[in-house]
């Protein structure tokens, strides 16, 4: 998102530029700091933080598209990385929910 958001419109538009980053920062963050947290309950509470931000970040991709400060071609990336994400955080919760230990090996 960064590389995106240091060109053309982002550029004059610094309050949409550090939200944007801020969420794609945020999912990273939140998965991280979760990880290290004490069990699984606690790690699958930040996995579902960082699923929304996952969400916040493409949601504010269409934004990004509809103000032409990306195009079609940048947006489908942002939805396709997003959707892989998302589903990837999502098959991690479940393995969580099913696993009795923290998840190291």
């Amino acid at each position: 998102m960064k590389k995106l958001t240091l060109k053309g419109p982002f550029l004059k538009d610094f309050k949409f530029s550090s939200q944007i980053t801020s969420a794609a920062g945020s999912t990273m963050d939140n998965i991280a700091e979760g990880f290290e947290r004490d069990g699984n309950k606690e790690f699958i509470n930040f996995l579902y933080i960082a699923k929304g931000s996952n969400g916040e970040v493409r949601s504010q991709s269409y934004r990004a598209l509809d103000w032409n400060y990306i195009s079609s071609e940048e947006h489908e990336e942002i939805l396709i990385l997003t959707e892989k994400l998302k589903f990837k955080l999502q098959g991690l919760i479940r393995t969580l929910k099913n696993s009795g230990g923290k998840g190291y090996k």
